[in-house]
């Protein structure tokens, strides 16, 4: 087990700890989660920093990485949406979790053709990701009853993110496009 794998694994373990500190009734419960989905981001770029860096890659942690990244944000995404309770947020949220469902699903079907480095991550894709990241720790960080500014902020730093998320997958659908209406014969 390398120690980029344990970090992928704490990253999955700090889920339900997530969703606990998430609902505690306490002031303060904000700024934990929000320090717990800090804790969880810096961990993703830090284990593939290691893996790379230390040559630690393992078809475990290929696997486990980027489930555990959507299963973190999703969460958060999915606790937000309660707590803020409003359309707007909601279909940001929806485009965020139901593209990285399609990407997922996509990824994985160009794999088993082959193609997998057609639909490879992109530099857009990871300000996309920086973008979800910031806006989900800003609007897990603060009461937006007491601080409507940083809802403000949350809000258009998400919408940055699923504005992003349309254009990354539309960039990987038409990258696959052409497998994608391929006659069987032709692949």
């Amino acid at each position: 087990m390398t120690l980029a794998n344990k970090l992928t694994l704490l990253r999955v373990a700090l889920i339900p700890v997530f969703v606990l500190v998430f609902y505690l009734p306490y002031k303060w419960s904000y700024i934990a989660s929000a320090l717990i989905f800090s804790i969880a981001a810096a961990t993703d770029w830090l284990d593939g920093y290691l893996a790379r860096k230390l040559n630690q890659s393992t078809p475990f942690g290929a696997f486990l990485d980027p489930v555990a990244d959507k299963l973190m944000v999703a969460t958060a995404l999915v606790l937000l949406v309660g707590l803020h309770d409003n359309h707007w947020f909601t279909i940001a949220a929806a485009i965020i979790i139901g593209r990285e469902i399609a990407v997922s699903a996509l990824r994985e079907w160009m794999a088993e053709l082959g193609k997998r480095n057609s639909v490879a991550v992109s530099f857009i894709g990871k300000i996309k990701t920086t973008a979800q990241m910031a806006a989900i720790i800003v609007l897990l960080a603060f009461d937006v009853r007491e601080f409507p500014v940083m809802e403000t902020i949350g809000y258009i730093l998400l919408y940055v993110a699923a504005i992003l998320t349309l254009w990354t997958m539309f960039v990987y659908l038409r990258a696959a496009w052409p497998h994608l209406m391929a006659e069987p014969d032709d692949e």
